[in-house]
């Protein structure tokens, strides 16, 4: 007789360091994790929703054993409902009626809670879905649990519903290892969906809605997507510096980093300058107030002496406004020199020269790739720009490259088979986030992401970009379009959502608005430099051929008046054993963007830092 073999147990995804069970290993299951049922499993996570239903009461006979000695034992309900004849006779006497009566000795007798069942939805940060746990009121109360944002760690049995609904699995808990209370009062979020920007002022506590928490697989995806490619292409991953001593791009827009305390006292000296002109505000306002009276005394005639006095006033009023103006006037020559001093003592600053956030890690990556050959970095790269933009943000993520021995055709090949791997990675490991996003946030994510993974793309000049887009008549561009201008955000996505309907790359730019470093094509214009544009989000890829040649590179940067200082290290690598380089840099929140739908990228970055924004 052949003997019967012992059916599999589908293993449970366990977290190595907590000994709980990961949501998405048993709601991530075809079955939605009925194949589990019957397993005991710890799970933990935060309040989204909950409800209470109350168990149906159960008096239960009430059976009284003696004791040793022939007594019995007894509550102190039972002998205060023993003595309930007595206390209704001295109740009567003190007067009252018989309602009055029942009141009183409700709140004299305790009244046992009644019992319930809370029924939580959880969610633990790894899956779209939430699971549900039933808790008995006996087990914890349901006030301490039920708050949206309770964080709950608990053991129990996963079984099928014991409720009709759309779950197809719960976990009825015998155990509760943990209850993280919550300030109701204070709590930013709720059970109703919030708007984005209303979660911005809470960046610490967002993701724990599931758009944003979706939003953030998407982003840690695309980072995995990220290694795997230049990993599987044999790059080489190069951390560079977030403090430099380099404008990177020449175009001025850094920050600067400091220890000295100047800055302090032009911060004290701007409050009392507000101070100041919120004084001469308001002399000048009685000033204005006091002219009136003036001249309706005047027209009046009828009282000289007060004439007399408010003209006296006047010219008071007048000195000590002429006198404050003088002041404020002084105090602005003041703040000029503190600055100045602060650029004097560079000396005394924590890095004796001056340092600055990195605009683009792309020049040191260059050094690296002309001993490595080809390599990668990413990080944050910061940019003081003050205008307003639901694109741009003043610390954005960024992946750069840089490959030794390569053209710009090399380097554009590189970027489009990037673009199409990550594209395709997205489709494939993160189906039930995309499901969600398509849903919640814009049902064209997917046919976007296949758009990029099939690898349509139309390859253009920027001369033919000009010559196309001055063709429309059929829209009116705000911004300026003419030859030798940047291409606006409203060109960009005329191009990729009205003319070509996918994604561009645009190249050979005119020299003076890309960065001193691109290389000079033969017509003097215009450099080796390509950007890739694709629908809805804009530009995702800027890249270039790096100038090798040294006279060239220092023409350059003689023309765009930079300090040539600076780039001495720079112009290093073209003294001693140079090589042909390309590489670009790729904007990885604008590529979030085009993952998951969303219209700004502060919802597309953890802690986004803008212009007057950088909360926590």
């Amino acid at each position: 007789m052949a003997s019967e073999t012992a059916p599999v147990e589908t293993p449970l995804a366990l977290s190595k360091y907590s000994r709980r069970v990961f949501l998405k290993s048993v709601l991530g299951q075809s079955d939605g994790g009925v194949g589990f049922i019957g397993r005991r499993v710890v799970v933990g996570g935060w309040v989204k929703s909950s409800r209470e239903v109350r168990k149906e009461p159960i008096t239960p006979a009430v059976v009284v054993a003696p004791d040793a000695g022939g007594h019995k034992d007894v509550t102190c309900v039972e002998i205060l409902q023993s003595r309930l004849p007595f206390f209704r006779s001295i109740l009567k006497v003190l007067g009252g009626g018989e309602q009055r009566i029942r009141d009183k000795l409700d709140s004299i007798l305790p009244k046992p809670p009644q019992p319930s069942i809370a029924i939580l939805q959880i969610s633990d940060g790894s899956c779209v879905p939430s699971l549900q746990v039933v808790v008995d009121s006996a087990l914890a109360p349901p006030t301490r649990i039920m708050p949206t944002g309770t964080c709950i760690l608990a053991e129990g049995i996963l079984q099928l519903p014991s409720m009709q609904g759309k779950k197809t699995i719960e976990l009825k808990a015998d155990k509760i290892l943990h209850i993280g209370t919550v300030d109701q009062d204070r709590y930013p979020l709720s059970k109703k969906r919030l708007p984005l920007e209303n979660l911005r002022d809470s960046a610490h506590f967002r993701p724990r809605t599931t758009t944003v928490a979706s939003v953030m697989r998407i982003r840690n995806a695309l980072t995995q997507a990220t290694h795997a490619f230049f990993q599987e292409n044999g790059f080489l991953y190069v951390q560079v510096p977030i403090i430099t001593t380099t404008d990177s791009e020449g175009i001025g827009e850094n920050f600067q980093v400091t220890t000295l305390s100047g800055k302090g006292k032009i911060k004290n000296q701007s409050i009392r300058d507000d101070a100041e002109g919120v004084k001469l505000e308001v002399f000048k306002a009685s000033l204005k107030e006091k002219t009136k009276q003036v001249e309706e005394l005047k027209r009046t005639d009828s009282n000289k002496e007060a004439l007399a006095g408010a003209i006296q006033d006047i010219k008071k009023t007048t000195e000590l406004i002429s006198q404050l103006e003088a002041k404020e006037k002084a105090q602005a020559e003041k703040r000029k020199p503190v600055r100045t001093d602060n650029k004097d003592k560079v000396s005394e600053d924590f890095f004796s020269c001056q340092t600055f956030l990195t605009v683009s890690g792309r020049l040191h990556l260059e050094s690296y790739a002309c001993a490595l050959g080809n390599v990668y970095s990413i990080g944050p790269r910061f940019r003081a720009n003050r205008l307003e933009s639901k694109k741009s943000l003043a610390e954005a993520w960024m992946v750069e490259i840089e490959m030794a021995f390569s053209q710009l055709e090399d380097v554009v090949d590189c970027a489009n088979d990037f673009l199409k791997y990550i594209c395709k990675w997205i489709l494939e490991n993160s189906t039930e986030d995309l499901k969600f996003v398509s849903k919640r946030i814009d049902n064209g994510v997917v046919d976007r992401l296949q758009l990029i993974a099939t690898g349509l793309v139309e390859n253009i000049s920027y001369t033919e970009a000009i010559e196309v887009l001055n063709k429309v008549t059929e829209k009116k561009f705000e911004a300026k379009l003419e030859w030798g201008v940047p291409l606006s955000e409203e060109h960009e996505s005329y191009l990729t959502d009205e003319i070509y309907k996918k994604p561009v790359i645009i190249y050979n730019h005119p020299k003076e608005i890309k960065p001193f470093y691109t290389r000079l094509n033969d017509d003097g214009k215009t450099v080796a430099a390509f950007d890739v544009v694709v629908p809805k989000v804009g530009t995702l890829i800027r890249g270039s051929q790096n100038e090798e040649r040294f006279n060239v590179l220092s023409t350059r940067i003689k023309e765009m008046g930079l300090a040539k200082e600076q780039y001495e290290w720079y112009l290093d690598l073209r003294r001693h054993g140079t090589a042909k380089c390309s590489g670009f840099t790729f904007l990885f929140d604008a590529l979030v963007l085009y993952v998951t739908g969303l219209n700004n990228v502060r919802d597309a970055v953890p802690f986004p830092r803008s212009f007057g924004k950088a909360n926590n």
